[in-house]
Order: C-alpha cells, then structure tokens, then sequence
C-alpha cells in the first residue's frame, strides 16, 4: 500500500517510465573506442566506413588472438568484427563466423567494397571472417600476428576465400 503522501506522484513516475521504455537503448559503450559512430547509413559512404575501419585497426592493431576473446587482452576473428560493427555502426552482428556468414546479402570479389564481410574456408569445420577495406585489403583478427592487414591476393588467403556479404 502506497503512502498518502506518494499517491499524487505515482502517475507522475508511471508516465516517465512509459516514456523511457519508448526510446531507443543507448549504443554500446566501450573504453576501447576513442569515438563510436552508430549510424548504419554511414555502410552508405565507402570513405566513411574506410575511415572508420582504418580508425579501429589504428586502435586495435597488434592485440593478439585469443579463442573467444573479445577485449583488448586477446580477441579473435568473428569477436572483432561484431565489436567493430557494434562500435562503429551500431550494427549487432552474431558472435560467431557461422552466424556473420549469413548476414547482408552475397557480394561478387569483383565488386567489393569496403565493410564487406570476407570469409574463409581455413579447415574441414574451420571458417575465418575479416572486413574488406580497399584495394584488394583486408581488416581482422589473425592466428599468428593478431589483429592485422592482409592482402587478399595473398596466396594462402585466395586459396581458402569462399565468399564475401554486404550489409546491412
């Protein structure tokens, strides 16, 4: 039972909270990320996503690969390209290979364009993802050197390529 004192301003507080429960969540914060732009029509503007994909390799670049890691510590393919699409689009992509393999809609190698999604065929049950940045190049999160730039032409890299998505 409420107090007499409280019964004016319950639908007060009711109201605030209808109207809180109708915006939209914030984006997701990190302290990784010096500036978060979340705004899926930047996937619009090529040299928007180049600078921003640039702008987080700058922030990433040399943290090692760790299975399942998705932190400064260690983080690996399929974690890095979420926390890059959540951080610098706002867009929430599933945390496994599998999953990003099924997003967007399928892109030609020949027309690529930067924040596409490549992925890799890397063993029998093995898949890779990396996000296309320009020039036949290549952002993720590598085995050996951690989080780096590949060339796409790259002969172990053309051997294993199996596709590339766009999104959103």
């Amino acid at each position: 039972m409420l107090r007499p004192a409280l019964r004016p301003t319950l639908p007060f507080a009711l109201t605030l909270l209808l109207l809180a429960g109708c915006q939209s969540p914030p984006p997701p914060v990190t302290h990784t990320t010096p500036q978060t732009v979340v705004d899926s029509d930047l996937l619009l503007d090529p040299l928007l996503i180049r600078a921003q994909l640039f702008e987080q390799y700058h922030h990433w670049k040399g943290v090692p690969y760790r299975a399942g890691g998705q932190s400064r510590r260690g983080v690996d393919c399929s974690g890095f390209v979420q926390l890059t699409f959540a951080e610098r689009f706002g867009l929430d992509l599933p945390r496994d290979t599998s999953g990003q393999a099924t997003q967007g809609r399928p892109v030609s190698q020949q027309a690529l364009q930067p924040g596409d999604l490549l992925f890799f065929k890397t063993g029998y049950h093995t898949r890779h993802v990396g996000i296309y940045l320009k020039d036949r190049q290549f952002l993720h999160a590598s085995t050996s050197h951690g989080v780096i730039i590949s060339e796409l032409d790259n002969p172990y890299w053309s051997r294993h390529y199996w596709q590339a998505r766009r999104l959103p």
